[in-house]
């Protein structure tokens, strides 16, 4: 039996998954497949290599992990990912989809030609970061003459690219959207906006996961909120552990 993993985009709010993956691995829920859009590209990018759950959250909180991004002052975006190139080099020295441990597909949107793009083979770090280029902040991903753009524009979680990979596919998701939202400046209406954007092309992809891990109340975290990381990794922790049991993994996988 064969079980696949499934991550969503959303910022810093993705950090949630490794939360929920440390929850998972002390239940001895392990996977045989990954895949990721964004920050969940990041995330799958790191366990696929190897990274336990509280490695990658040392490498979120000690390092400064979402913050390794500096000034870009182009037109086509304010800031660039070399800093997070780093940090991934550092930390999947191989940078090829083959070396990892675990078989990874990404999502990122091609800009020019407005289709969705899955990476699993080839120079990883590239993909990973065309995958997590939130657009007009980050500056396009160039590969192999083609640009791309974050990949939560047209596919936030990618269940569908490795659902007949697996027999059971788990999906976590982290941009669950509650009523209760008031409008006091325009930064929150155009974050809202994307909110609901890519919850809506991730709909479909939700009912293809056999278990889906979605906590709610997930928009009450800004997807640039730095000062929140380690709220967010124990409520994504909390809340797996409250609510799902090895039972029900096994149920679902018999």
């Amino acid at each position: 039996m064969k079980r696949g993993l499934v991550l969503s985009g959303g910022g810093i709010r993705g950090i949630v998954h490794i939360g929920i993956l440390k929850a998972l691995e002390e239940m001895d829920i392990t996977f045989d497949c990954v895949a990721g859009t964004s920050a969940g590209s990041i995330v799958g990018a790191l366990y696929a290599a190897g990274h336990r759950p509280d490695q990658i959250f040392d490498l979120v909180k000690h390092l400064g992990f979402f913050k390794a991004v500096r000034p870009a002052f182009t037109w086509t975006g304010l800031l660039t990912m070399n800093g997070l190139k780093d940090v991934l080099l550092k930390n999947i020295p191989e940078n090829d989809f083959s070396k990892l441990k675990l078989p990874l597909t990404v999502s990122a949107t091609n800009i020019r030609n407005g289709q969705i793009h899955y990476f699993s083979s080839g120079e990883l770090i590239s993909a990973v970061m065309a995958s997590s280029s939130i657009p007009a902040i980050f500056n396009p991903v160039r590969i192999n003459g083609h640009l791309y753009v974050d990949g939560g524009i047209l596919d936030n979680l990618p269940a569908k690219t490795i659902r007949n990979q697996c027999d059971v596919l788990v999906g976590c998701h982290c941009n669950q959207i509650s009523p209760d939202f008031d409008v006091t400046n325009m930064k929150l209406v155009l974050e809202r906006s994307l909110l609901i954007s890519i919850n809506a092309n991730a709909q479909a992809s939700k009912h293809l996961c056999d278990v889906l891990i979605d906590p709610p109340g997930m928009d009450r975290y800004s997807s640039m909120d730095l000062s929140k990381v380690q709220e967010i990794f124990d409520y994504g922790y909390r809340f797996t552990t409250e609510n799902f049991t090895p039972q029900q993994f096994r149920k679902i996988s018999a």
